[in-house]
């Protein structure tokens, strides 16, 4: 069961940005790999509070995840591919999120002592559609598409480079991809660090380019990835699939595949939230006399029971047969609206056997036996 991300960083939902962002600097400290070697407990335990920072950092996610929990993350989080938890490298985590350890913490910028310089700029987001029908999203669905992107250089690994020796440390910053300046002011010296402008905070050079990606690292092509859709999605929901958007130039983190659900509409039904609606016609005979009719849903047909004297506008419900909540146990219901067809043309045979009905009590309105009047169901459709 993944752990909730609030929870993680010891911090209320309604905490602020800053607050969450002190909390996730202090369990980082707690549990820091080199303030615990060897420990895996601890390790897994710092990538936890990254993977938590991650999504409560960001303002979308973080709205995502209070609206919809893990499930609204799609692969975004809890291990998932391309996901933050299991997956992502202590490298990866120190890059991302350096800034936020300050200035001289753990060998400076937050970075472990063994780690390496910051690599390449992180790649762009994309963004994608996906099309469901209504039997996915009741569900749940399994894609698998072909995104066009930028992807790795196999010829040179993402490095760039034609072979290993035409990378050497930066001349600026000897490799750091950071430059200190020390200033005087009447408050004495200050230091101020600046990414590196001549290696732009990679910390290396590139004396002789690789031809098919000319010294980036990456080259446009294409890539199938795999997505799980959790059952219950609605339409214009955004999904993120970490890591795989954009590769960034030169072994840069990739961007994130950001996946806009959209969905398809179905011949017969209509969803109202987690409700599906289906309009049954049926001839006045019909409701008179009652009848077994035959209805579309989600998954197939169903048979109801249309009992004698049904009114018109009569509203039936098949519990459990509409959408699930994407963030709790909660099910719709399909509901059948009865609309009972007025014969506009009559042969003269037909009119004469309605007109020995029509002083017949039987055939008269009884208002007192209906469910419900009209104004009490517009107040109910909006309430």
């Amino acid at each position: 069961m993944k752990k909730d991300f609030y929870e993680i960083l010891g911090v209320s939902k309604s905490a602020s940005a800053d607050e969450i962002k002190k909390a996730y600097r202090k369990v980082a400290m707690q549990y820091h790999p080199d303030k615990n070697p060897g420990d895996k407990a601890a390790e897994e335990k710092f990538k936890a509070a990254a993977e938590a920072y991650e999504i409560l950092s960001n303002p979308d996610k973080k709205q995502r995840y209070d609206q919809y929990g893990h499930a609204g993350l799609g692969g975004a989080a809890g291990g998932g591919q391309g996901g933050f938890g299991g997956g992502m490298r202590m490298e990866d985590i120190f890059e991302n999120f350096g800034d936020v350890f300050g200035e001289g913490f753990f060998g400076g910028g937050g970075r472990s002592s063994g780690g390496r310089g910051r690599g390449g700029n992180r790649g762009s987001n994309l963004r994608v559609k996906v099309k469901l029908n209504y039997e996915e999203i009741l569900k749940g669905a399994h894609k698998t598409i072909k995104v066009k992107k930028y992807v790795r250089c196999e010829t040179c690994a993402g490095v760039g480079a034609k072979d290993k020796s035409s990378v050497q440390n930066c001349a600026t910053c000897g490799g750091s991809g950071q430059v200190r300046r020390v200033q005087q002011t009447f408050l004495g010296q200050m230091q101020t660090v600046t990414t590196c402008p001549t290696c732009n905070g990679d910390g290396t050079q590139i004396q002789n380019k690789c031809t098919p990606c000319k010294g980036e690292g990456r080259v446009y092509g294409e890539d199938t990835i795999s997505i799980d859709i959790p059952a219950g999605v609605q339409e214009g929901m955004q999904l993120s699939v970490n890591g795989k958007g954009n590769m960034g130039e030169r072994n840069g983190q990739p961007g994130d595949l950001l996946v806009v659900i959209e969905e398809e509409k179905h011949a017969e039904l209509m969803r109202e939230g987690l409700n599906v609606l289906y309009e049954l016609n049926l001839s006045f005979p019909d409701v008179v006399m009652g009848l077994e009719a035959e209805i579309p849903t989600i998954t197939g047909k169903a048979k109801i029971k249309i009992p004698a004297g049904t009114q018109a506008g009569k509203i039936l419900r098949l519990k459990g047969k509409g959408f699930p909540s994407i963030n709790s146990y909660e099910k719709g219901d399909q509901l059948i609206n009865i609309n009972v067809w007025t014969p506009q043309h009559l042969s003269n045979e037909e009119r004469k056997i309605l007109e020995k009905f029509k002083d017949s009590p039987n055939f008269k309105p009884d208002v007192s036996k209906t469910d419900k009047s009209f104004f009490d169901k517009i107040r109910e459709a909006f309430s």
